[in-house]
């Protein structure tokens, strides 16, 4: 779950982050208003959409007045800001947070994130701060510093001052990043974030280091145990099928191609994304029903699928262990009568009762190719969608 730069600044606040006084708001008024009480001489007029590249797609603008930051408000809210996160679709931006400039004498980079290699909280820094951190990954790796942080005992002090000194920041200033680091830190873990950013952290003319941007990304296993952060919660920045398949209890990501894919298995549903592919497909959708899937589920993730309507084809790709092959096979049957399905449905299952399953659907009546593999189904639904083309 992603949540907008002024939340992650409002929870990153509680543990003692420092940031500039900013104010949301979703009309030209309410932004002119806030910068009005606030005060100037200098303010930002920031877009709140949930990607990154803001700046670099207009969403960000400088105002020395009240009149510019009216006229930024008008131009930046309702805007189709297009960025290399959004894509060329681009997303309209709906909420404007206004904040107070300051001196700026340095910026830099410092995050927080899981590190799968080593299962742990690693926390990096740079000192190419407001730029993307991939490329100064790709150009410049010698100038990103990293610690890995042990569990039992937290960000030890010494590794905050190991950070600000590897970046390049002078003893007093080093010193306060060293805390913000540490606030970050537990701000991280306390939340259940799989990544806290701060890009850019900022040194002040007046020796101050402040948070200037943020962006907050939380673990959506770990929600049941933060109220406060599911409030946070934007539907309008998330795709609807994905709101609607969370309903459900499925795991879904839409994508762009144009076979649907419903499969038993996070893993097998990467595979067969993949052999899709390699077949010379295009995955509509990664699609999970889980292992204790049942013949609603399968409707219900049925439907789903079809809300696309770029998908000219369905590729049910089953392994049977906990969840029996007989079980999918009815719910594959109900969904096709009930949906009067029109495009091609190619099914593969394999394990527990699939002699029983393949059965079903077989005596069924119904346009439903079977497969003997994966490879054979991934083959049978590439050529049945480019001949419905």
């Amino acid at each position: 779950m992603n949540i907008h730069e002024y939340q992650a600044k409002e929870v990153l606040r509680a543990y003692g982050v420092p940031t500039l006084k900013g104010v949301m708001s979703n009309t030209v008024e309410g932004a002119v208003k806030s910068a009005q009480d606030m005060g100037g001489p200098v303010w930002v007029v920031k877009a709140q959409i949930h990607a990154g590249g803001r700046g670099k797609g207009g969403g960000v603008k400088l105002a020395k007045s009240i009149d510019e930051v009216r006229s930024h408000s008008n131009n930046i809210l309702g805007m189709n800001l297009v960025t290399h996160q959004t894509g060329p679709e681009g997303k309209t931006v709906k909420r404007l947070f206004v904040e107070q400039g300051c001196n700026i004498a340095k910026e830099y980079y410092v995050a927080a994130l899981l590190d799968r290699a080593t299962s742990r909280v690693t926390m990096m820094a740079s000192s190419e701060g407001g730029m993307d951190i991939e490329e100064v990954a790709a150009k410049t790796p010698e100038k990103i510093i990293r610690v890995v942080i042990d569990p039992a005992i937290g960000l030890m002090p010494f590794q905050g001052r190991q950070l600000a000194f590897g970046i390049g920041m002078k003893e007093k200033v080093a010193n306060k990043a060293a805390k913000v680091f540490q606030s970050l830190y537990n701000a991280f873990v306390a939340s259940d974030c799989s990544l806290a950013e701060i890009n850019p952290l900022v040194e002040t003319k007046e020796g101050e280091v402040l948070a200037l941007d943020a962006k907050m990304n939380f673990d959506s296993n770990a929600l049941y145990r933060q109220p406060k952060i599911v409030e946070y919660r934007d539907l309008d920045e998330e795709e609807p099928s994905e709101i609607e398949a969370s309903k459900y209890d499925l795991a879904f990501i839409k994508l762009d191609g144009d076979i649907g894919c419903l499969v038993n298995g996070a893993g097998l549903a990467m595979a067969t994304m993949d052999i899709i592919k390699l077949s010379g497909g295009n995955p509509a959708n990664f699609l999970d029903v889980g292992g204790g899937a049942n013949k609603e589920k399968v409707t219900n993730a049925f439907k789903l699928i079809l809300t696309d309507k770029n998908v000219k084809g369905i590729l049910v790709n089953i392994f049977g262990g906990i969840m029996k092959c007989d079980i999918i096979a009815e719910g594959v049957i109900a969904a096709t009568r009930e949906l009067g399905l029109k495009v091609p449905l190619v099914v593969r299952l394999e394990g527990t009762n699939v002699e029983l399953g393949k059965k079903l659907l077989a005596e069924s009546g119904l346009n439903i190719v079977p497969a003997n593999d994966l490879a054979d189904a991934a083959q049978k639904i590439v050529r049945a969608v480019k001949g419905a083309r």
